[in-house]
């Protein structure tokens, strides 16, 4: 006996959402083809917050072109045609909308929640108590890793100008600075700018731990904009 294999015909569609008041708002939703133009909207309005009586619909195809205007609430979505990747375009024709404005988009215009030091300090469960507890129980842990005058010795017999070697890769260059970077992490720096183009950064400035390792971070010198390798190990040779 014959058999007849039946595909499921799939009656739905899927159409990119945009919004006239809402610039930003832009949704990927499938809709029935059997369902009203006015289904259509009472749906939208859940996502887009335009009332149904206050809507009004574009059809757009993937080219951007206007293919019609949905203006009959009683037809069904599948009359217009719409394919997969059209764009639904939603019109708020109510200028007392709550998407007018852009206060919606728009968060300067959101007053935003403020307290006091004071205030904050009283309150339990906060990050700030909760770092005091850890603190508490072990003070060492929160020391500065570094202090104010680290390798400030070392440094005292480096000068902006003096010709090095840095290590690996006997890359030479001259010192282009030397002493605190504030902003950055206590201690004394020196940063290094190659003879050659090598490096990547602006402004990369290293620390001097007895040599070998080196802390890399990147600081902008005011002074001058420097290219500086960054590296995990390094050793400065001075001559």
């Amino acid at each position: 006996m014959a058999t007849r294999l039946q595909m499921a015909v799939d009656d739905s569609v899927l159409l990119r959402v945009t919004h006239s008041n809402l610039k930003t708002f832009s949704a990927s939703v499938r809709f029935s083809l059997q369902s009203t133009v006015e289904s259509v909207k009472e749906k939208l309005w859940r996502k887009c917050g335009t009332s149904v009586n206050s809507m009004s619909l574009e059809l757009y195809d993937d080219t951007n072109s206007k293919i019609s205007d949905l203006t009959d609430n009683s037809r069904p979505l599948g009359f217009y045609s719409p394919l997969d990747g059209f764009r639904l375009h939603v019109i708020d024709l109510d200028p007392s909308s709550v998407t007018s404005g852009g206060w919606l988009e728009d968060t300067s215009l959101v007053e935003k929640y403020t307290i006091s030091e004071e205030d904050y300090d009283k309150r339990s469960g906060t990050f700030r108590k909760f770092k005091e507890k850890l603190v508490s129980q072990n003070p060492s842990a929160f020391e500065p890793k570094i202090t104010d005058n680290y390798v400030e010795d070392l440094c005292a017999h480096i000068k902006v100008g003096d010709r090095c070697e840095v290590e690996p890769g006997e890359k030479r260059g001259v010192v282009k600075f030397v002493g605190r970077a504030e902003s950055l992490a206590p201690g004394f720096w020196v940063g290094v700018q190659y003879d050659e183009p090598l490096g990547k950064h602006d402004g990369m400035l290293v620390t001097i731990q007895k040599e070998i390792p080196l802390r890399m971070k990147k600081y902008e010198l005011e002074m001058a904009k420097l290219s500086f390798s960054c590296m995990r190990f390094i050793i400065i040779t001075f001559f």
